[in-house]
């Protein structure tokens, strides 16, 4: 894989399928990806940007950093671009095998003084180090429901005072009208994009048992659980939101 190729545009639902099949991150996936994100995450170019940024301001000297679910490290990349702190090392960690080989291949072609480890692994399963910074960027959407709150208990663990996770996800709403107003605002967006409706249609189709959404309050309320007194929603685009979650200092607790 070559990171400086032309980006191929996605066109997987482009055409009719007799059965449309679980969204998976295979090779086809991978391979259109960053076409993907960009027509069909609003905002995701500033979620990013903002990342590395956060960053900046929370990562500690000589502390590891986590992108779990990093698919082609977009947030390691920009972590790695604005984070100033000296001895950092970024753990960037995804289950597909199509992505993780992609990733590697755009991180090496990055040059930066902050090492990316790419590795493929199941971040419900995985053995977290001390760390100031975890990113969960459209992640826990294609977890297992009854998994989430166990990996946030394990990142607030994980964390060091003073440390950040930054969840951004795609959000359902218990109020029907907002919600269905909200997902046609979100397919006209797309359309806008270059998606034919059969697109939007066919992938949401392939998207129903794959990617199981939560309300933006039991997201809030999970940070709560596990420990987070401050979080705050910090991006919102029709129902796509980004939170920062900060591990307050013992002196900010007393």
């Amino acid at each position: 894989m070559k990171p400086n190729q032309p980006i191929q545009r996605d066109s997987v639902y482009a055409q009719p399928l007799n059965k449309v099949s679980d969204f998976a991150f295979d090779a086809k996936v991978a391979a259109v990806f960053p076409d993907m994100i960009s027509r069909s995450i609003p905002g995701y170019a500033t979620i990013v940007d903002t990342i590395g940024r956060l960053a900046n301001r929370f990562v500690q000297p000589h502390t590891v950093v986590y992108d779990l679910g990093c698919s082609l490290g977009a947030a390691s990349l920009s972590i790695k671009q604005h984070c100033q702190a000296e001895g950092v090392e970024i753990l960037a960690v995804d289950n597909s095998p199509a992505m993780v080989e992609r990733c590697q291949g755009y991180v090496e072609a990055y040059r930066g003084n902050i090492p990316v480890h790419v590795s493929c692994a199941d971040i419900a399963e995985l053995t977290m180090q001390p760390c100031s910074m975890v990113v969960l960027n459209f992640t826990l959407q294609f977890v297992a429901p009854e998994l989430r709150q166990a990996i946030i208990d394990k990142i607030y663990a994980a964390l060091l005072p003073g440390g950040v996770l930054v969840l951004s996800e795609k959000v359902t709403h218990e109020d029907p009208v907002a919600d269905a107003l909200l997902i046609d605002l979100y397919h006209e967006f797309k359309r806008n994009n270059g998606y034919s409706d059969l697109e939007i249609s066919q992938k949401r189709a392939a998207l129903e048992n794959v990617m199981r959404l939560n309300t933006p309050e039991q997201h809030i309320a999970r940070l709560q659980q596990a420990g987070f007194s401050s979080v705050q929603e910090w991006f919102r685009c029709f129902n796509f939101t980004s939170w920062i979650a900060i591990k307050n200092t013992p002196e900010a607790t007393e």
